[in-house]
């Protein structure tokens, strides 16, 4: 089984630039092909998304071996390769085929998040009953060269495993279920490390535990009564969200004034200062409760929750149902 399918399938479906081995431990994989391999009486090869081959060729019969090695011949089985692992890509499912020796062969893709990665190309096998509307790829310029060869290698030929369409289709689900599940996990583990790399950049580096102050912790803080009187407020009405203006009056004192003693006194603007506050209260809670984001939302003041989701996954970086799974994944 060659495999520059991928040279056509490029076309249809965009090349994921992951490699094969980040998916695979492929020195396990191949123990696992082998054994694969002796007990479906199938030679197995696993590719990479370019076509080229990424492990060795699992039980490859001594027939194929041998065709592959005549220069007239060889062309035709690329050729039936190439066919058969479009087709597989084009579908995403397995696709069975007979090459122009009417033995069977398959091609399993392998895909994850919905982008090309490889394929697991199986076969080498005749079919004893079924199997009638199977395609045969091509059809050789040159049949009376292609019988003589076949009755050279007869001996061969005659070795091959037979095997019903039914056990060939049964193979091919196997197949195609097991890298599937594989993908799977490869995913799911991409996906937490993407959340988790997100986040850290967009976290704020945290402070050394003696340069770390509580902007909250109204009594030990250094900050002008005024400015108490406005964290107190704040935390005291988390379900709030008042506005500068608000503060500003409740203190007794003018919107200007509030705005430059509150940028000068805690080093950012009051509105930059409340979103961040309410965007940590929000990320303890997606990390500690069940809550949905619409109550946490409600909770922290924001009364629309599309709002809210917008101003999270702007400083957090994701979503806050991204990152309430993200929790998860780390527990």
């Amino acid at each position: 089984m060659n495999i520059s399918f991928a040279l056509f399938a490029g076309r249809r479906i965009r090349r994921y630039g992951m490699e094969l081995n980040k998916i695979f431990d492929l020195e396990r994989w191949e123990q696992l092909q082998d054994s694969l391999a002796d007990v479906t009486k199938m030679a197995i090869l696993m590719v990479d998304y370019k076509g080229v081959p990424a492990t060795k060729h699992s039980g490859c019969h001594a027939f194929c071996q041998k065709i592959r090695q005549d220069p007239k011949l060889n062309g035709y089985c690329q050729k039936c390769d190439s066919r058969g692992g479009f087709e597989a890509m084009k579908n995403n499912s397995p696709y069975i085929y007979k090459c122009y020796f009417s033995i069977v062969d398959m091609a399993i893709p392998i895909i994850v998040n919905n982008q090309y990665v490889g394929a697991i190309m199986a076969g080498q096998v005749r079919v004893s009953e079924g199997g009638e509307n199977l395609e045969k790829l091509i059809n050789p310029g040159n049949p009376g060269y292609v019988d003589a060869k076949r009755e050279e290698l007869k001996a061969c030929y005659e070795e091959l495993p037979v095997l019903s369409y039914g056990r060939i289709t049964v193979i091919a689900n196997m197949l195609y279920y097991l890298c599937n599940y594989m993908c799977a996990e490869t995913a799911r583990k991409q996906e937490a490390l993407s959340i988790y790399e997100t986040i850290l950049e967009n976290d704020v580096p945290e402070e050394e535990p003696e340069k770390k102050q509580d902007p909250l912790a109204l009594e030990y803080g250094a900050h002008s009564e005024i400015i108490k009187k406005v964290f107190e407020y704040i935390h005291n009405n988390k379900y709030e969200n008042p506005s500068l203006k608000q503060m500003a009056d409740y203190c007794h004192v003018s919107t200007g004034y509030m705005s430059r003693l509150f940028s000068k006194e805690v080093g950012e603007s009051y509105s930059v200062f409340l979103t961040k506050l309410k965007i940590d209260w929000a990320k303890a809670l997606l990390e500690t409760t069940d809550d949905s984001v619409n109550e946490i939302s409600e909770k922290i003041g924001y009364s629309d929750a599309g709002y809210f989701i917008r101003v999270f996954k702007k400083i957090v970086g994701v979503t806050p149902l991204v990152y309430k799974k993200y929790c998860k994944m780390r527990e």
